[in-house]
């Protein structure tokens, strides 16, 4: 039976992702981000048919295995773009720093001033890194790892369909601050988003996205000891 629910759980999230790709591809719109939609759809599916979180999970925990070797495997394009990354090397170094330092800092910040409970400060804190990383931090820092995993899905989201409206806004055009914007807020899905946009753009948001989770890891600690 667990066999069963396992390969079903799998099957269905990987045919749901290809449908909700398939539909952005006709109807390019912010609001249908393959991440999003198919996450919203899976939520509907298992509220329906009164599915318990932790029955599909028996497949999905096998998805989420794949998380650490894809950071891994983020060493490969790191090494690809090794020319753009020495061509633009302060513009990176000083984004990403800004960025990230910028993001910990008011998130941290603007938490104490509502006063949420120092948990989930903990845990929303390392929001801006790709998945594994930010559960690593929150699990250092004192956070909860599976409610990091959640503010980073909401971070990565929300950048890719608000991401290009608000540079457009800004007037930042240039495939270097675009590349930025995109992987040191919205890391992997963001960096999907700038893809689209441009090979440059992609290649930029997959430096800035592993120089981020570098940083952030190393910074995040010691903002933490000074703010909480």
């Amino acid at each position: 039976m667990n066999f069963f629910l396992t390969f079903a759980s799998i099957v269905c999230t990987i045919v749901i992702f290809l449908m909700m790709t398939r539909l952005y591809k006709r109807v390019t719109h912010p609001l249908l981000v393959p991440i999003a939609t198919t996450t919203f759809v899976i939520l509907i599916i298992l509220l329906i048919f009164s599915i318990p979180y932790e029955t599909y999970m028996l497949g999905g925990k096998w998805i989420d295995e794949l998380l650490g070797p894809a950071v891994v495997a983020l060493a490969y394009p790191l090494y690809q773009n090794r020319e753009s990354l020495k061509e633009f090397f302060m513009p990176i170094l000083i984004g990403v720093f800004v960025g990230s330092t910028t993001g910990i800092a008011t998130g941290l910040y603007f938490s104490k001033i509502v006063r949420i409970d120092p948990t989930i400060i903990l845990s929303i804190s390392p929001k801006s890194v790709t998945t594994p990383v930010a559960m690593d931090i929150a699990s250092v820092t004192g956070g909860i790892p599976a409610l990091a995993a959640v503010y980073v899905m909401i971070a990565g989201i929300s950048g890719a369909m608000f991401g290009p409206i608000l540079l457009k806004w800004v007037k930042v055009d240039h495939f270097v601050g675009v590349g930025l914007g995109f992987g040191t807020a919205s890391h992997g899905i963001g960096t999907s988003r700038a893809l689209e946009m441009g090979t440059n753009e992609g290649a930029i948001s997959s430096i800035a996205m592993i120089l981020s989770a570098v940083y952030t890891s190393i910074i995040l600690p010691l903002f933490v000891s000074f703010l909480i």
